[in-house]
């Protein structure tokens, strides 16, 4: 027989942007040669669905990977095999099928077996019936909402569709939840029946197990981790945000100022954290903390922790936010960057903020005013007087523009005072028109005065600044300079020699 071939990595096809969902019919490799994603319009249903196209088998082949299925698990240890790279997987993987072909006597053809081995890939090194939808770079979420319904799936382009993938069974639900928690070091069963945990990718898992806690039985969110996430050029050309708004960020982060990102659930939070992680000064030290891991930072001077949940009643090896964050005082740090605040951690980080420590984080709420009051009440409970030490907010929110859902950064507000009651006096520099889709820029900003006292600058030199770094932003996104590396290079050479990099771009 021949050698098997799996590519788990074909490339990346351009996908087009299709404004009439009634026009969408394109189809990509997920795993080749086996498996792609059909992507359509259904009229019947009125909806988009997306297609898993996998080998189908004949009754003869169901029947040959039933055995094999049933003797590799009593033969291979996965936690052992899970380890190893995928090519040794695969190659580990093939060797025993065929051991196994040869003592049972089984007739397999060389077309039927490597069909075949794809269901034994996806189903032992895989995450079985999701593997591909895993593997396709333009999914964001995968949900599971219950037995005998559809997954659904968030696709970058196309954003929310159903898929033809569904479980059918409570029993082969639960085993994969327990396969999922497995994966992420977690224990899931029925005393203990929800499970939070990262994937080894980085992917964010959580889960629910019994009928008891959700009515569908057992449910699953798989939030994907992006390796290389969004350069702050990419969300230009998204049109998320304008080159003006990062221009204000980079100045910003010049001066160690504190920079809080708020908005609703999957709002681009994060994405907008590590787009302006880019413009942190190269030689500078950042210490990150995050729940999972979701920053992806292209630095050397840079120190992530993960906090570590507990193990039992007892909470043995707990290490939460909180006493992550009062460590990372200790450790220097020149930017400290967490990646949600929630609860009591606040308090140290807003005290950091207070000591000259530039942060940022991101927060749950939809309004300044929202920010605010979480802040002030409880679990929070910050004085209203600590709460000046934050220079600025940024709003990310989802927008419907045309047909199309997409996200913005709706405002950049910035914190001018807030007295002993909570009373907030704001201004708005920066700001997004649903109207007509654009992004409005005031020339009068209360952060640039702040700077402009603190560093002795003047307030014409900073504006000066940003209307280069604006340009140079702008220009970027003209000439289509999307790649991370290349991205982070260029802002780290501006910030050594930034008249040889605007001489480059004919600035």
């Amino acid at each position: 027989m021949e050698p098997i071939k799996i590519d788990i990595n074909p490339r990346i096809p351009p996908l087009p942007k299709i404004e009439d969902k009634t026009k969408i019919n394109l189809r990509y490799t997920l795993i080749s040669p086996y498996v792609s994603a059909h992507i359509y319009w259904d009229p019947k249903i009125g909806e988009v669905i997306y297609n898993l196209e996998e080998p189908l088998l004949t009754e003869e082949e169901k029947s040959f990977l039933e055995i094999l299925e049933r003797n590799l698990s009593e033969m291979i240890n996965v936690d052992i095999v899970i380890q190893k790279t995928t090519d040794a997987m695969i190659n580990y993987i093939d060797k025993t099928s065929r051991l196994l072909i040869t003592e049972l006597g089984m007739k397999i053809s060389n077309q039927s077996y490597k069909k075949i081995f794809y269901y034994l890939f996806r189903d032992f090194i895989g995450l079985n019936k999701i593997e591909p939808i895993i593997k396709d770079y333009f999914i964001e979420d995968i949900e599971c909402n219950g037995v005998n319904t559809p997954i659904y799936v968030v696709h970058r382009l196309y954003r929310n569709m159903r898929t033809t993938v569904k479980y059918k069974t409570i029993e082969e639900l639960s085993n994969f939840v327990e396969k999922l928690a497995q994966r992420t070091g977690k224990y899931i069963s029925y005393a203990s029946p929800l499970l939070d945990g990262s994937l080894p990718d980085g992917s964010r898992v959580n889960a629910t197990y019994t009928k008891d806690v959700s009515s569908r039985g057992p449910t699953f969110t798989i939030r994907k981790f992006t390796k290389t996430p969004w350069t702050p050029i990419q969300l230009i050309n998204l049109k998320t945000l304008c080159p003006e708004m990062l221009a204000f960020f980079w100045i910003l982060l010049d001066y160690k100022t504190n920079i809080l990102i708020a908005g609703g659930t999957a709002s681009g939070k994060t994405s907008l954290l590590n787009a302006i992680a880019f413009f942190i000064p190269p030689e500078a030290r950042v210490v990150s903390i995050e729940d999972t891991k979701e920053l992806n930072l292209s630095r050397e001077n840079w120190l992530p922790s993960i906090s570590r949940s507990s193990v039992g009643l007892e909470k043995i090896g707990e290490v939460d936010l909180f006493s992550l964050l009062k460590s990372s005082f200790r450790q220097n740090p020149d930017y400290v960057i967490v990646g949600e605040v929630r609860g009591k951690e606040a308090f140290v980080l807003f005290q950091g903020m207070a000591s000259g420590h530039s942060s940022i984080s991101t927060m749950h709420a939809d309004s300044v005013n929202t920010l605010i009051k979480r802040l002030e009440t409880p679990p929070i409970e910050l004085s209203p007087t600590l709460l000046n030490t934050l220079d600025c907010v940024a709003i990310m929110t989802h927008a419907q523009v045309g047909k199309q859902e997409t996200r913005k950064l709706r405002e950049i507000v910035e914190i001018v005072n807030v007295d002993s009651k909570g009373v907030t006096l704001t201004n708005t520099p920066f700001k997004w028109d649903p109207k007509d889709n654009s992004f409005y820029f005031n020339k009068q900003s209360k952060v640039f005065e702040k700077i402009s006292k603190r560093y002795g600058i003047s307030i014409e030199k900073l504006y000066q600044e940003f209307d280069k770094r604006s340009k140079l932003l702008y220009e970027l996104q003209k000439r289509k300079i999307f790649d991370f590396h290349q991205t982070q290079k260029i802002i780290n050479q501006y910030h050594k020699s930034p008249d040889s990099v605007l001489r480059a771009f004919g600035l």
